[in-house]
Order: structure tokens, then sequence, then C-alpha cells
């Protein structure tokens, strides 16, 4: 295991330094000029001003340098200032990112909490009432976007009931606590788990059906073994694996509905900070947060070909 964890971990590196590269080169050919931001309206600026402001902030040498010069960087842990207030870009993405990480892990751990034995549950009830009824829900969650359902479950429940806060991490009227901190993360991790509660319940009830017919399932029910033995001993451990897959790749997605859930609900996370790099076309930040991202995603991939083999104890990597 740990020469298969060496090998991918070797291989990581060029895929890393690729995305760093079409993202560099995508903020390089956007349109628009990065010093405009910092130009004010009211305020006409000669043309000495506006190379002045260029080389303040490195836009005055070539591409391929700057992004040399900022890997260079990078390789020595610095990620660089921000353009908009000189803050230092690890500093700002290490504050937001662990609100990232709690409100996606919550999501995930519910997502496959939730989905995963309702998979089970159905898979087992193939063509009943429940089986209908949770694969037609399941079909809504999957289709419905995670802004919509995030803009619905802010109106109803928010602003018309007022069970949950309207937005933000903490209270501003007093300390936070668990309790306050809980009561802010529930509504936007669970609108954010709820497409991965229906497509994880999805891929194991499908992986259920397939493997209940398998000749070892037939073979240790006619050898008299107990109907929930025969479910969680055999059948669970082997339809999970595809499930496994399926998690794995939804890292991905999972980052990018982030996005609109911290928005929705003023999380103070990579979402909304994302949006502000972006818009103020801030490159040290977008670079960072991608950095990070692709750090992130790369490292799930890893996860879940661990994750393999300690499900399935055949699965051996070395």
């Amino acid at each position: 295991m740990l020469k298969y964890l060496s090998r991918r971990i070797l291989v990581t590196i060029p895929v890393l330094l690729g995305v760093t590269m079409i993202i560099f080169a995508l903020t390089e050919i956007a349109p628009g000029d990065v010093a405009d931001y910092f130009i004010s309206p009211e305020i006409q600026m000669s043309a000495e001003q506006l190379d002045a402001v260029r080389a303040r902030f490195g836009l005055d040498m070539p591409a391929p340098l700057r992004y040399v010069n900022w890997l260079g960087n990078v390789l020595q842990g610095d990620l660089g200032f921000r353009f908009t207030d000189g803050r230092p870009v690890s500093e700002v993405i290490s504050r937001r990112f662990s609100a990232s990480l709690l409100l996606m892990g919550t999501a995930l751990t519910i997502g496959i909490v939730v989905g995963v034995p309702l998979g089970v549950f159905t898979g087992l009830r193939q063509y009943s009432f429940w089986d209908f009824s949770l694969t037609g829900v399941s079909f809504l969650g999957i289709s419905t976007p995670a802004y919509i359902l995030g803009i619905l479950a802010l109106l109803v429940f928010s602003i018309e009931l007022g069970w949950f806060p309207s937005g933000g991490m903490r209270p501003v009227d007093s300390e936070p606590t668990l309790a306050t901190t809980i009561h802010h993360l529930l509504l936007p991790s669970l609108v954010l788990s709820l497409n991965y509660i229906a497509s994880f319940m999805r891929y194991m009830r499908f992986s259920m059906l397939e493997v209940i017919r398998s000749d070892y399932i037939n073979t240790a029910r006619a050898k008299g073994l107990y109907n929930r033995r025969v479910v969680w001993r055999h059948t669970v451990p082997n339809a999970i694996l595809p499930v496994i897959t399926v998690i794995g790749l939804s890292i991905p997605n999972l980052v990018v509905g982030a996005v609109f859930t911290e928005t929705i609900f003023s999380w103070p996370g990579m979402g909304t900070l994302y949006l502000d790099a972006v818009q103020g076309r801030d490159v040290p930040l977008l670079m960072g947060i991608n950095l990070v991202i692709a750090l992130f995603v790369l490292a799930a991939n890893i996860l879940t070909d661990v994750a393999y083999a300690v499900v399935d104890p055949r699965i051996r990597y070395d």
C-alpha cells in the first residue's frame, strides 16, 4: 500500500502542475485588464500612472515569467499577497477553508449516512411502495440544482417559518457556541447534501439489485444463513464498492455546489471568497484557491482508492 501511495503522489505532481498552468492561462485570456480594477472612474489617470500600477503588481512582466515566479514562490510555501488589500493569500485561504471544509464535510457525511442506507432499503424492496416513493423523490433531488433548493429553503424555513438563521456562520448578537454553530450549519448542509442523498441512494439501489442476484448470495441463502447476515456481511460490502467511486467523483461537484450554497446563505467559506477574487481580478488569490481545490480533489481521489482496500479485503495494491 505504501508503494502504491508513493506512486499516486508522484503522478499527481504533473497533474497539479497542469491544473495551475490552465488556470493561469484562463486568467490571462479573460477580457479586461487587472489594472482596471484599481482605476477610479472619477479620476483621469495618465498612461504613466497606469504603467506604475501594473509595475506595482508585477503585471508588466511577460505572462510565462510571472507564472514561473509564482510557481517558485509556491514551492517555498509563499502564495503571494492579495491585489485588493495586500493580505497574505495563505492567511486568507486558511481562515475560509476551515468553514468550507465544515460545510462540505457535513453535507457529504449526511449524503453517505442517509443515502446509502436508503439505497439498501429500496434495493431489498424492489417495486414496493417505498421503492417507487423514494425513487420519485430521488429523481426530484437529482434534477433540482443546489441554488434553487437553497433559495426555496431560505424562503420557507428561514423567512416564512423562522426555524433557521437566514445566513452567516455565527450569531452577530451573542458569543458563538457549539449549539449556535450547528443551528447555522444545519440548513445549508442539508440543502447541499440533498443531491448527494438522492445520487448515493440510486447508485446503491442499482448495485444492490445487481449483487443480490449473484450466485454467491444464492449460495449463502441456500446454506441457511440468516437474511440479516446475508445482507450486511455479503451483499452490502460488495454492493458499496461502485458507490465509493461515485462518492469520490462527487467531490469536485461538491466544491462547485458549495460556491452557490455559501453565496445564498452568506457562509464565510471558499465559495464567497472565490467570487470576490473573480470580481476583483485578484490573480494571486485565484491561483491560491484553485491550487487548494486541486490538492483537495486529488487527495480525495487517493483516499477513494484506499477506501477500496479497507472495504474489500480482496483488493491489494501491492
